[in-house]
């Protein structure tokens, strides 16, 4: 359970089409760019705003750090770290999980 203190995210780097996505999966945010590690920059960079403009806010709830991740993407992080390669139409790059 994220908080405002600490947390972490799953994250992901994949390619489709031309683009490289970066999702980080507990916030559902979203980044594209060109380079799969401008992409995961720019990820780290959205989360890092997203969670300071959270803690700014007086008395918010958390609930926002605690999104459910949309389908699409716990079906491709289900593929990145399946115990046996399992076919994918997309090409991951990289993922893991961050401390935020």
């Amino acid at each position: 359970m994220n908080t405002s203190q600490k947390g972490s995210v799953r994250y992901m780097v994949f390619k489709d089409g031309g683009s490289w996505y970066a999702v980080g999966l507990e916030f559902n945010i979203v980044e594209s760019a060109d380079d799969p590690r401008i992409a995961l920059n720019n990820l780290f960079d959205a989360i890092r705003g997203y969670v300071e403009s959270l803690k700014k806010i007086k008395g918010a709830r958390m609930a926002p750090l605690n999104q459910k991740p949309d389908t699409e993407y716990e079906r491709l992080w289900a593929v990145a770290t399946a115990a046996k390669p399992v076919k994918s139409p997309f090409k991951i790059s990289t993922f893991g999980v961050a401390n935020v």
